[in-house]
């Protein structure tokens, strides 16, 4: 693995450990919860797939 996909894979790793407990914590009902979940997904779905095309 090159260190150009190792570094940003710990910084995202990092930034999931820093923003997580916050949004556990503003998401204390498992409904809302979800939503936001699904809201995230479909955001790092979108990036990773927009991304990928732009490197090919």
């Amino acid at each position: 693995m090159d260190l150009e996909k190792i570094i940003p894979a710990i910084a995202l790793i990092a930034v999931l450990i820093l923003v997580l407990p916050g949004f556990i914590k503003s998401n204390s009902r498992k409904k809302l919860f979800f939503k936001n979940l699904s809201i995230w997904a479909i955001i790092i779905f979108t990036v990773m797939i927009f991304l990928t095309l732009i490197n090919k």
